[in-house]
């Protein structure tokens, strides 16, 4: 049995997990097609709640780190398709000027993203996009479970889309700073006018639409990088 595991206690659970287990399948411990413990048993050995050892499973298929076998397991996958580790380390200042260019980086691959997800998405995978949706709708006064519920919704579709190099750009991208975003977002942003623009999405993604995919999805990050620009560090900085 291989037990390099061990409790994280970092606050953020989800990317620590995500970290540790990319080391381990980085070192060696585990292999391309091994199976990776069952989740009850990772999850008592980092000290974390299954749903937390299950949203870093799924950074880790989004990347193209580890395939999900639902009824069988979930397995390591070869490395040749992994360009990127989500949720690099940056210890500098947060700017205003950062984080509006976080948002123009992620406009063109979102808008791609999206356009391919239209015609290449599977119905399951659009199914899976309505029940997150109907989570962030359950959770709309939760702002944690609201914002990695959406941050979901952005991620799956970028695996919806079919191609391994936008989910990784994606995933890197969207948990960058996710924190600030979402406080700066919770100052200035709509959070029901949020949910709609994403319904919006999801609709255009129902009717296989992918020119009216591409344009609710540039309307939406569009938006948010105008709160970004509404922002005042000085009045109301991150701390």
């Amino acid at each position: 049995m291989k037990t390099h595991m061990g409790r994280l206690e970092k606050s953020n659970l989800s990317d620590d997990v995500t970290e540790r287990l990319v080391e381990m399948i980085r070192s060696g411990v585990y292999q391309p097609g091994d199976r990776l413990p069952a989740i009850m048993e990772m999850a008592r050995s980092f000290g974390v709640g299954h749903p937390t050892l299950r949203e870093a499973l799924k950074k880790l298929e989004a990347i193209g780190i580890v395939e999900i076998k639902h009824g069988s397991g979930v397995y390591v996958k070869g490395g040749q398709d992994v360009l990127l580790v989500s949720n690099p380390v940056y210890g500098k200042a947060i700017s205003k000027k950062l984080m509006i260019d976080l948002i123009d980086a992620r406009i063109p691959i979102e808008v791609k993203a999206v356009g391919l997800a239209a015609t290449e998405g599977t119905d399951a995978q659009l199914e899976g996009l309505k029940h997150l949706l109907e989570e962030a709708e359950a959770n709309m006064d939760n702002d944690v479970v609201l914002s990695a519920t959406n941050m979901s919704f952005h991620r799956e579709i970028a695996v919806a889309s079919g191609n391994a190099v936008l989910a990784q750009l994606q995933e890197v991208l969207t948990n960058l700073f996710q924190l600030e975003q979402r406080m700066i977002l919770g100052i200035y942003g709509s959070r029901e006018g949020d949910h709609k623009e994403h319904v919006g999405i999801l609709e255009a993604l129902q009717q296989r639409d992918a020119e009216l995919a591409e344009s609710r999805m540039q309307s939406h990050l569009e938006g948010v990088r105008d709160v970004l620009r509404r922002w005042d560090p000085k009045q109301n900085p991150i701390s």
